[in-house]
């Protein structure tokens, strides 16, 4: 389903009148089950597969010449574009970043965008459904003005998306995590190299331009203002690179504070924070990471008695980011008591540890340490060559269930679930679902 109309108002299900019909007060129209189906079509792509299935399913609606969006959950690859490549081949960061800085969520602009000196009518809509936003820019076939409606129904299924994109940055399983990772160390020693072999030229030619053994001097002005632009243009596009892919500590630490407060708000324990008092920018995994852990061990930690203090803090170091929870409790918490599982995984994606502290009758600190810098030839997770859904089947399969449990927990067909094993079995290099699924336990 390609064409998707939005809901129109005034058609919902509920009875004219106002009264208890179905889908009372919802404004649910005829369009509201292909528009959810559609939804629900697109969110359950793997992540490469999210914005052209997107493009697809708002092509009837907004039709356009192609898509692109610049998501600051994603620390390995936060601008992505599909489409006509006349227009995605010379679009980037630099022209994204201004409509997700000027956005207002939950009001799309309607403009015009120039890219590479072209101009182009676009619908640009910002979600505010992720902490520090995200923008999609749809490169319309036409200016005339979109109407309210259209505009609601893009907003809501942008919203949709990236509260999704949020989720699994946030609950990140350890095989997305590590080739978040690993991408994200790519991705930053590609671009150093680029920005340096850029400059290096850029510097040969300014050289060159300022010599005296040139004649025309209006010509070899006007060079150098060239040079002396594309120098400054190539150093800003890489602090706007930055700053999407990272955030600073104590932004992050913020972030932070606002998910544990209503942990403790109506409780008898006081909590106590401590800033980390930096700038250094996290890049967004090791960020997404020590929130989820510390959020893990508060939960453990709250569920002692005799419990009346709690303080969380962050230390940056050049190196570490390390995130400590101490408690003035009985100072019985351990390692086994913590929960081996989902906190383990993710610090050891990151190479990061978990040290426990307890005295009996004073408490407990604990302390997740994890690394800045990415090691340069980081060991693949074993999950790592498996897509969405095929971790999705993998996960069904590895709690024993037959196909025709995961085609109707999946809403796929049993055909469907067999291909995926199949798949799944290929790439594993295992020749059965008993041995695919010790692998994926072992890998938990």
């Amino acid at each position: 389903m390609d064409v998707i109309a939005p809901t129109g108002t005034g058609s919902g299900l509920g009875t004219d009148n106002g009264g208890p019909g179905p889908g009372h007060g919802l404004g649910l129209g005829p369009g509201a089950v292909p528009a959810l189906t559609a939804a629900h079509d697109v969110i359950s792509r793997p992540l490469g597969q999210v914005l052209p299935r997107l493009s697809a399913v708002l092509s009837g609606t907004v039709p356009h010449l192609a898509a692109a969006e610049l998501s600051t959950h994603c620390a390995h690859s936060p601008f992505k574009s599909y489409g006509d490549e006349a227009v995605t081949a010379r679009l980037g960061t630099a022209e994204m970043a201004p409509l997700l800085a000027a956005g207002v969520p939950g009001r799309p602009w309607q403009g015009t965008l120039t890219v590479a000196g072209t101009a182009h009518p676009v619908l640009a809509v910002r979600s505010d459904a992720t902490p520090r936003g995200a923008v999609l820019v749809l490169f319309r076939t036409g200016g005339e003005p979109l109407d309210g409606q259209v505009l609601a129904f893009v907003q809501a299924l942008w919203d949709l998306v990236t509260s999704h994109f949020e989720r699994l940055a946030a609950e990140a399983v350890p095989g997305a995590l590590a080739r978040s990772r690993t991408a994200a160390g790519t991705r930053a020693r590609v671009i150093a190299e680029l920005g340096e072999a850029h400059a290096a030229t850029l510097t040969g030619l300014l050289g060159v331009l300022r010599g005296r053994h040139l004649d025309d001097a209006a010509a070899r002005a006007t060079a150098t203002d060239l040079a002396v632009s594309a120098l400054v243009e190539l150093r800003a596009q890489a602090e706007r690179d930055q700053e999407i892919a990272e955030e600073p500590a104590d932004q992050a630490f913020d972030r932070l504070a606002e998910s544990l407060r209503p942990l403790v708000r109506y409780g008898p324990v006081r909590l106590e924070l401590g800033a980390p008092g930096s700038t250094k920018p996290l890049a967004a995994d090791v960020a997404h990471t020590a929130r989820a852990v510390v959020r893990a061990v508060l939960m453990k930690v709250l569920e002692q008695e005799a419990v009346t203090r709690v303080h969380v803090g962050w230390q940056v170091t050049e190196d570490t980011l390390r995130a400590i929870v101490r408690d003035d409790g009985p100072g019985t918490l351990s390692h086994c008591s913590l929960g081996p599982g989902r906190v383990a995984e993710r610090l050891d994606v990151l190479d990061g540890r978990l040290d426990v502290d307890a005295v009996p009758g004073w408490g407990t600190t604990v302390t997740a340490s994890v690394p800045l810098r990415a090691s340069q030839d980081p060991a693949p997770h074993p999950l790592t060559a498996l897509g969405g859904r095929e971790l999705e089947v993998l996960t069904h399969l590895a709690l024993g269930h037959r196909n025709r449990v995961i085609a109707q927990e999946l809403h796929i067909s049993e055909s469907t679930v067999k291909f995926h094993v199949a798949n799944i079995l290929t790439k594993l290099g295992v020749g059965s679902r008993g041995e695919a699924a010790a692998l994926f336990h072992a890998a938990a």
